[in-house]
Order: structure tokens, then C-alpha cells, then sequence
């Protein structure tokens, strides 16, 4: 899906902003799609690395569902190459790789069996396997399950159009917020993933956001502001957003983990910028691993890390005051 053929069996990949020009036999960028005699082929469809069944708050997701499990799956590829890759296999070719090969089917037939109550397409970008996660997705909400993509967001507006019928939520990767960092550490650029947060703001899909922090690299107080203000005006304030600790891997294994310090430093930037539900992704600290009323302050969901303890919702709403909680409950 989403290609044009030009001359002498060349083609022209339109999924992503790379728009990879690929001659018979070349693999894109995102070594998952590759000219196959003159067509884009789909390398990885079927073939995902693995499954895993997870609480829904690992992806991380705090306003979807809480408390419910969620089949994952993923395969290789990425249209992004970050040097600090929190998965490198993600940056493997097909060939290079073991993968367990589960048809559509299969993958909803166990879910279900799993008792889970969704679906995520996640581990590696999503994007790269696109028609496989499409094809699960539609049989999915066919099946009465929901549909979760854990995405860096760099992708075009058409496929996201297309796909995201189908949908249910997403966590998308804001990596910095600077065009700087995204072209320089991921071989990417800022602005593809802020459209595609406009346009699922546009599509109504519930959608939460993670930063992963890295110290020197996109922590500046000033940069986390904008980030922070950006949000506000173009996204909302009830948009959840995770600040997560970077710890060594792919080719930073050099690079210190981010100071805690540096992350509550994120999280009360955040909230005196007016967001309203913030959260340490990966780092637990109680109080900022709590969903909180925004008006009376009172714990809603309560959480030990990713096991919700509590959820004392009523009807999307706060038990105290009856304000309502932006979010995807039941």
C-alpha cells in the first residue's frame, strides 16, 4: 500500500516522509519494505517476533482501559534510526531476524483466548508493518477488541487517514522538540510527528504521548516548555504525557541513565505549564504514577507502577466532585 511505480521497475515509497526511491531489490530505510520485480513488498507481514500479553498501562497508556490486558506484537524495522534505540532489533532486516509467523487471525484468535481486551502494535514502529497491522486491526474491531498503536509518529497523512479508522488509541513517541535532535540522533525530523498528533487530534483518536529523556541531549528546561506549551494549544490539556528515563542502549551504551532529578524537573515543568495529567513513565515515583482529579485533587486511579490498585471512576467521572476525566474508560 501506499506506493507509486516510476520507470524501469523503480518505485516510490509513500508511507513515511522518507519517500524512499527503491530499485528492484533495494530495501527501504525502514528495512521492512523492498522492490520486489518493480512492486513494494511487504517483508515482515505475518512474520512478528513474538507476543507478549501486558497490563495496558506498560505501553504506557493511563486513560485507556486501565487495569485490562493487551496483546502486543511486533516485528523488525523502524522508519526512524535512533542511536539511543530502546529495541535495536527493530533496526534488523527480515533475513537477519527469527521471526514466529501468525496470520491476522491467528493473532486475533489469541487474543482472545488470552482474555485480552486489545490489540497493540508495538516493540518496533508500526508503520513498517502496516498492511499487517491493518489487516489484524479491521478483523480485530470486527471481533469486538480494540486497537492500540505505540508509534514515533513519523508517518504521512494518507496512511494515517486509512488506518486510523480503526484505531482505538495510540501512544506516540515525542522524541525532543527540536528538528535538531530528530535529524541529527534519530535521522528523522520534528515536524511529520507533530502533524500526525494535529491530525489524530482531528481524527478524535484518544491518544497519550511519551518523552523519553536524555540528559544534555533533550532536556533543556526551555525546550520541555515548548514542548509543554505546544501541546497545550494545539493538543489540549487533558493530553496524558509520560517523561521517561533513558537507560544505556543501541549505540549510547556509553550515556549515563537520565538523573530522577531531571525527570521530576520535566514533570513540574509540565504542570505548572497547564497540563493536566502528567506522569514518570518509567521511573516509579508514587505520586506521579497516580491519574488525579483535576479540579478536586483526589486520586481517581489509583497505581503501584503498572498494576492499577484501584480505579475509582464512576462513569468516566470523579467520585468527589463529578468532573469528568478525559479518557477511554470502559
Amino acid at each position: 500500500m501506499f506506493y507509486r511505480k516510476l520507470k524501469d521497475d523503480v518505485v516510490k515509497c509513500e508511507l513515511c516522509p522518507n519517500y524512499c526511491v527503491l530499485k528492484e531489490g533495494e530495501y527501504g530505510k525502514c528495512r521492512a519494505r523492498k522492490n520486489v520485480f518493480g512492486r513494494l513488498q511487504s517483508m515482515v507481514y505475518g512474520l512478528p517476533l513474538g507476543f507478549a500479553i501486558d497490563p495496558i498501562e506498560k505501553k504506557p497508556l493511563f486513560h485507556f482501559l486501565p487495569g485490562t490486558k493487551i496483546f502486543s506484537i511486533g516485528t523488525s524495522g523502524c522508519t526512524l534510526h535512533c542511536d539511543f534505540c530502546q529495541n535495536p532489533v527493530s533496526q534488523e532486516y527480515p533475513e537477519d531476524v527469527h521471526p514466529v509467523g501468525m496470520s491476522p487471525n491467528d493473532i486475533v484468535e489469541r487474543a482472545i483466548y488470552e482474555g485480552c481486551n486489545s490489540i497493540a502494535y508495538t516493540y518496533n514502529e508500526p508503520t513498517t508493518f502496516y498492511e499487517y497491522a491493518y489487516d489484524i486491526a479491521k478483523m480485530a474491531r470486527k471481533k469486538g477488541l480494540r486497537n492500540v498503536m505505540v508509534t514515533n509518529g513519523f508517518i504521512n497523512p494518507e496512511p494515517t487517514k486509512e488506518l486510523y479508522q480503526y484505531i482505538d488509541a495510540a501512544n506516540v513517541d515525542l522524541k525532543a522538540f527540536t528538528d535538531k535532535f530528530y535529524k541529527k540522533f534519530c535521522l528523522g525530523s520534528l515536524k511529520p510527528v507533530l502533524n500526525t498528533l494535529k491530525l489524530l487530534k482531528k481524527m478524535n483518536v484518544w491518544f497519550e504521548i511519551t518523552n523519553l529523556l536524555m540528559e544534555g541531549l533533550n532536556d533543556d528546561p526551555k525546550d520541555i516548555k515548548k514542548m509543554c506549551e505546544w501541546i497545550k494549544k494545539e493538543l489540549g490539556v487533558n493530553v496524558p504525557l509520560f517523561f521517561t528515563r533513558f537507560h544505556p542502549a543501541y549505540r549510547m551504551l556509553d550515556k549515563q541513565p537520565t538523573p530522577v532529578e531531571k525527570i521530576v524537573e520535566a514533570y513540574e515543568i509540565a504542570k505548572k505549564s497547564g497540563l493536566k495529567n502528567v506522569y514518570t513513565g518509567n521511573l516509579k515515583i508514587d505520586k506521579y504514577f497516580q491519574t488525579y482529579c483535576p479540579e478536586c485533587k483526589a486520586v481517581v486511579v489509583e497505581r503501584n507502577y503498572f498494576d492499577v490498585i484501584k480505579n475509582n471512576l464512576n462513569n468516566g467521572k470523579c467520585p468527589k466532585c463529578n468532573t469528568k476525566i478525559e479518557g477511554v474508560w470502559e
